[in-house]
């Protein structure tokens, strides 16, 4: 999509900031608004990973502003390529799903901030200007919650194959996806169970995603 602030372009002054939301109104609505602000430049916006990627290469922001939840890629990982590709870009991810594992994986891909979607436009605006200076933001509702709830106990294999289960699949399609035999994923999607207290794979999926662990 091109930049709708095209002619502030060379306002070499201002903070350049790619959004990025797959919902049309809320990016469409949130770029207006900062717009207002004199030392922000919206340059570009996005609608899904892949794009927002793209737009950061063509117009290399200062800072990226990634929704966490868009098609084909999540905003945590557009931030994890953005820090490869583009080391001058800070990335922040905002949500409407803020779960503690999610803010872990976010600032384990180099995520300067994490903030709900409920931030007003203003104050993401400040957020933006401490995130180009260097410094970081944590909501601390947010902050609290990953706390409290700890790390994942789950292996990364056992929270691979929780997540092809997530998906409906059965053990063979999963054993077939995962290169292994369908008793060893048995036995895995057995263990991720019993850590999580739950019945079945379908009931371990589901809490792991309400943590953000997946």
């Amino acid at each position: 999509m091109r930049s709708r602030w095209e002619g502030r372009v060379n306002d070499t002054a201002a903070i350049r900031v790619l959004l990025a939301d797959d919902e049309h109104l809320i990016r469409g609505a949130l770029a207006a608004l900062l717009a207002l602000e004199d030392d922000l430049l919206v340059v570009a916006e996005a609608a899904s990973g892949p794009e927002a990627l793209a737009m950061a290469r063509a117009h290399r922001p200062d800072v990226a502003v990634l929704d966490l939840q868009m098609p084909e890629a999540d905003g945590v990982s557009v931030a994890a390529a953005l820090r490869s590709e583009l080391p001058g870009c800070r990335t922040m991810i905002v949500t409407s799903h803020g779960r503690p594992g999610h803010l872990k994986r976010a600032l384990e891909a180099g995520v300067r901030a994490f903030v709900p979607k409920t931030t007003s436009a203003q104050r993401l605006a400040e957020i933006i200007r401490t995130v180009h200076g260097g410094s970081r933001y944590v909501d601390p509702g947010l902050a609290a919650d990953a706390i409290s709830a700890g790390d994942s106990p789950l292996t990364a294999r056992e929270a691979e194959l929780l997540e092809l289960a997530a998906d409906g699949a059965s053990i063979a399609e999963i054993a077939q996806r995962a290169a292994l035999s369908q008793g060893t994923v048995r036995n895995y999607l057995s263990a991720a169970a019993a850590k999580l207290g739950a019945e079945n794979r379908h009931a371990a999926a589901r809490i792991a995603q309400e943590h953000g662990w997946l």
